[in-house]
């Protein structure tokens, strides 16, 4: 029977003794799932500086998606009399629904912590570390005071952080990331949002299916630049039907109101100004490694800091891992997981190593209309110079899309002249259910063929229209 962990709390301060642990973990995210069976009687550290759980239990996929439904709600029956329901939205208790979202998700994250701090064979350092040496690491500790820490494998999974362009950091008003948006004590009237991706978007959804007007100041001339043509192009589209879009447009410069305390004015670039009553910065996040000294290990770092890592997970330091944003190509949470399960394995079975398999991830955006994608784009594939087919089939072309009063919704499917899939791009109701479907036949190589025609598709449920796309690149007559 192993012995019972300790806490930073009672470790060792100011010791200059190093403890030395068999694995050191930076990071309780995905990170934390890496103590698995396999570590039972050896000795394991821990390491957070922030809030226990990581970025998507906290601030991210978690907490946000908890507050996408009800925006949905609040817009279907704002939206209800197209169907001959007439119903409306009396008011939204803001200060209800986040007291349930964090009701929920606090304890979890508080728990997860209080597991660790006496679980076994891990000890468990709330502080942040930073590299003396290869496997070595000093944590400042929250409470004050430091240890050093030495361990025979390190792995960083420190995920990332939003980024602060000079000008916010610099003009000295009240803004938020998503970091802090959700937290706060009541809805403004007025939301100002810089950005043009992922997070603002699903950000501008929510805020608006609340009752919030939302301006949107999006540098690009499309909102989800990095998506396939089709699916940017069109959301963009759906995006000024519904919000303030300033499109091609940049902040020059912010000031505090002289309305009201807490209000911000921001100057455009096309010469406009605009106001708001809460400034949201969602401007993209970046790796967590400024405060741990990679360099002075030996750890190298792609130009945009992510940390450098092999198929495996490994960095180009022995015994040194990373996983998760830190160091993938993507920042999601189902990938960090991915890439956990690879790494808990190859640290006990270095002479078994497993591969990190990449090559089909699917994402969503959870706005509206929600959009899921995996695998190429149309314009990646025109780059590449490889051959396709492509069939774009509307939601309003199969029997559930009737039944909505579709508008806007499609499914893109990109296929090889031999029929295996090359990439599906979804926007539209449920997305991410309806792409699902197209992940697994991609991972194996089936062909459009073979995915249409080689099972039943319920009638009439949303997925045909995956279906139908299907068979319009098997046979484009039809």
């Amino acid at each position: 029977m192993s012995a019972r962990s300790t806490s930073a709390e009672r470790a060792p301060v100011d010791d200059r003794t190093p403890q030395h642990f068999d694995l050191a973990i930076i990071g309780t995210g995905s990170g934390n799932s890496l103590v698995t069976p396999d570590w039972e009687g050896k000795r394991v550290a821990i390491i957070e500086s922030g809030t226990f759980g990581g970025t998507c239990l906290n601030v991210g996929c978690i907490p946000t998606k908890m507050f996408v439904y009800p925006a949905e709600i609040a817009t279907a029956a704002l939206e209800s009399s197209r169907y001959g329901v007439d119903a409306h939205v009396e008011g939204v208790r803001w200060r209800d629904i986040r007291d349930r979202i964090f009701g929920r998700i606090d304890p979890i994250s508080e728990g997860g912590k209080r597991y660790r701090m006496v679980g076994r064979n891990t000890t468990t350092f709330l502080g942040r570390a930073a590299f003396t040496g290869p496997r070595e690491l000093e944590v400042a500790l929250n409470d004050g005071g430091s240890v050093r820490l030495t361990a025979d494998q390190v792995v960083v999974a420190t995920g990332s952080h939003p980024v602060l362009p000079a000008l916010v950091r610099e003009a000295g008003v009240p803004f938020h990331t998503s970091d802090t948006v959700m937290r706060i004590d009541d809805l403004p009237p007025r939301l100002l949002i810089v950005g043009g991706g992922y997070i603002a978007a699903e950000f501008a959804h929510v805020f608006a299916g609340l009752g919030v007007d939302v301006t949107l100041v999006v540098r690009g001339e499309r909102i989800l630049r990095h998506l396939d043509g089709d699916v940017s192009r069109r959301f963009t589209e759906a995006a000024v039907r519904q919000w303030d879009v300033r499109l091609g447009t940049e902040v020059c410069a912010l000031r505090a109101s002289d309305v009201g305390e807490g209000l911000v004015d921001a100057h455009l670039s096309d010469g406009s100004d605009v106001e708001g009553a809460l400034l949201l910065v969602c401007t993209g996040r970046e790796p967590s490694v400024a405060d741990l000294d990679l360099p002075v290990a030996g750890i190298a770092q792609h130009a945009d800091g992510r940390v450098a890592v092999d198929e495996y997970g490994r960095t180009n330091v022995e015994g040194v891992w990373a996983l998760g944003d830190v160091s993938s190509d993507y920042q999601l949470k189902h990938v960090a997981n991915h890439e956990a399960r690879i790494v808990a394995h190859n640290l006990v079975h270095r002479d078994d190593l497993r591969p990190v398999d990449e090559r089909f991830v699917p994402a969503a955006v959870f706005t509206r209309p929600q959009i899921a994608t995996v695998g190429a784009t149309q314009e990646e594939l025109d780059a590449a110079g490889t051959g396709y087919r492509v069939k774009v089939q509307e939601y309003a072309d199969v029997a559930y899309g009737w039944a909505m009063e579709d508008t806007v919704g499609f499914c893109k499917v990109l296929a090889a002249p031999d029929g295996r899939l090359l990439g599906v791009h979804v926007m539209g109701h449920e997305a991410s259910i309806v792409l699902q479907s197209a992940v697994l036949p991609m991972k194996l190589g089936l062909t459009a063929e073979e995915v249409a025609r080689g099972q039943m598709w319920i009638h009439p449920a949303l997925p045909e229209v995956l279906e139908n796309a299907l068979l319009g690149v098997v046979d484009p007559e039809n």
